[in-house]
């Protein structure tokens, strides 16, 4: 975004100086053009015809008058040259859809057109051009014409890529996509039109339509030429990001894929994913592709609009131009979204969600992005899908079925994890493991059933899940058996949060309604516990031997010594 400074600056030297250039053009380098107003006009004509094909590349306009604008030079002058390029320059702003909030791009270049034709005119002279006759007869005159057009076409690249890097502060690149077909059509343009050039001399304004319409033509072929590259690319980064968005097992790494990928491929300034969660839409990402991704304090009435439209209708939106917002002083808003393109995310017959990108540009969406966009949702949709399903599956193997903690594989995992870094080394972070057990819980089972017993089960997973909270990870071990990994905890802390389980556990009761009598009345329950701690690295080097000694010093040092109580391996100490 272009700063008010730079914009004020620029409208004042383009008020100052474009007629400067205009009169200097008009007393030192023009020529008589009485009498040829027809073939100035018909010259005008195929010009903003030429204009009215441009080649946009990443919001910079390459159009081909340069050959015509050439012809004009050397037949009729500076003067008369420079008015018809800045009509071109205006039919193709006016083309690409620059209005008001962009209106500084005009007197831009303008004047730096102007600038390129006084400088190449320079050369011409320099290199003993001359327009005292039309005929292009002599080496002399011929290397001054290709000098001529040669400089125009330096300046050209030239000046773009100043004005990218001081005016618009973007990274430039010695070599882009833009200087590549400025060189296609130097290669192009040029030939032809000195080729125009030697007919309308020869034959006069009947020339103008002998090549002026194969003129238009070339415009027409190579704007068709790079829209076919343009889509061929799209399309073959559209399938790499499908790939990518396959292989992703995590419904937040499929999101951030997608946001970063889209932000990348097509020209947008604002990404917004939303997906369907209890009849309504949430927003799941968002992206300001100046700041980076994140989540907006809370999304406008207009983004919610668009989305919401889409999901109730089911039919994608299009907006190539929105009337600028206002702020609360009355001003437009510059980085109000202007292009607006919302597609619907799909898996099946059903609409998952909604994919929103904004621009603050007009006309940025073609009908090339809009394909691609849809072709994205539709690997979006498959993609959240995909991850959701395994996700599911994941949770199901790693979680206990009956009482939703994890269960002995996952925590054995998780020991391993901990303990081995990527290196293979030990970590030399503290931690300790609580193992409990319940007591007597098969005369639960058979006084109220396994019913109530399973149902005893889930509110002790609960309980023990409570208490622990973020200091570690419950699982079930098996049967009546729980355990705790406490990771960066010592001995001394883990002693008094066994106790705390214990205490949990054994000094508050249970209730359940399915027992055996049938009657559905809730019965009070009591069950206790007995608890085994071990830590490493005080009581063991591997993640084995912290589960055998947990589990030792609960058996030997809390069931065979009365149960409802904590033992500690070393020396087997109980409170």
């Amino acid at each position: 975004m272009v700063v008010r400074r730079k914009i004020i600056v620029l409208w004042v030297m383009w008020v100052i100086l474009w007629p400067l250039l205009l009169l200097g053009a008009y007393q030192y380098y023009y020529v008589n053009i009485s009498g040829h107003s027809l073939d100035i006009a018909l010259f005008a004509l195929l010009m903003g015809a030429v204009a009215w094909f441009p080649l946009t590349i990443k919001d910079n306009p390459v159009f081909f008058v340069n050959g015509i604008s050439m012809v004009v030079f050397l037949v009729f002058g500076l003067f008369a040259e420079i008015l018809l390029t800045q009509l071109a320059v205006i039919i193709v702003l006016l083309k690409i859809g620059a209005g008001k909030k962009d209106a500084y791009r005009y007197p831009l270049n303008m004047l730096m057109f102007s600038f390129v034709s006084v400088i190449a005119a320079e050369v011409f002279v320099l290199f003993g051009g001359s327009h005292a006759s039309l005929a292009a007869q002599g080496q002399e005159q011929i290397a001054a014409i290709f000098g001529y057009a040669l400089t125009i076409y330096l300046l050209n690249v030239v000046g773009n890529k100043l004005v990218d890097k001081l005016f618009y502060r973007r990274q430039i690149k010695l070599i882009d996509e833009g200087m590549k077909w400025e060189v296609v059509s130097a290669l192009f343009t040029i030939p032809v039109g000195f080729v125009l050039f030697v007919i309308y001399t020869e034959i006069g304004i009947i020339g103008i339509f002998y090549l002026g319409i194969p003129f238009v033509f070339i415009s027409i072929i190579l704007m068709l030429l790079y829209s076919y590259r343009e889509i061929n690319r799209l399309l073959e980064r559209t399938g790499e990001i499908g790939h990518r968005l396959t292989y992703r097992m995590d419904v937040a790494n499929v999101y951030d894929v997608f946001t970063h990928e889209i932000s990348q491929l097509l020209p947008v300034d604002y990404v917004y994913i939303y997906m369907v969660n209890n009849g309504n839409l949430r927003l799941e990402r968002f992206c300001d592709v100046q700041l980076g991704a994140g989540l907006p304090p809370e999304p406008s009435n207009r983004d919610k609009s668009f989305s919401r439209t889409v999901w109730e209708t089911g039919k994608p939106l299009q907006y190539r131009y929105a009337p600028a917002n206002r702020r609360s002083d009355g001003r437009p808003d510059p980085a109000e979204p202007e292009s607006v393109l919302s597609m619907p995310v799909e898996y099946g017959d059903t609409i998952t969600g909604v994919v929103t990108v904004e621009s603050v540009e007009k006309h940025a969406f073609e009908k090339m992005h809009f394909q691609v966009m849809n072709i994205l949702t539709n690997y979006l949709g498959v993609a959240v899908e995909n991850a959701k399903n395994y996700e599911v599956t994941k949770l199901q193997s790693e979680r206990d079925g009956l009482t939703n903690l994890y269960n002995l594989t996952y925590m054995e995992k998780l020991l391993d994890n901990f303990f081995v870094s990527d290196d293979g080394t030990h970590e030399p972070a503290k931690a300790s493991l609580i193992i409990l057990d319940l007591d007597y819980f098969k005369q639960v089972n058979d006084t109220y059933g396994h019913e109530a017993g399973n149902e005893i089960l889930c509110q002790i997973a609960a309980r023990v899940s409570d208490i622990i909270g973020n200091k570690g990870t419950a699982g079930r071990y098996g049967g009546e058996e729980f355990v705790i990994f406490l990771p960066h905890i010592g001995l001394a802390e883990s002693r008094q949060i066994a106790e705390l389980l214990r205490a949990g556990v054994s000094d508050e009761p249970f209730y359940t309604q399915n027992h055996l009598s049938g009657d559905k009345q809730l019965t009070t329950v009591k069950v206790t516990v007995s608890v085994g701690v071990a830590a490493y690295p005080t009581h063991c080097e591997t993640p084995s031997e912290l589960f055998r000694h947990a589990d030792r010093a609960m058996y030997m040092g809390a069931k065979r010594k009365g149960r409802n109580r904590v033992a500690v391996y070393k020396g087997l100490q109980t409170s």
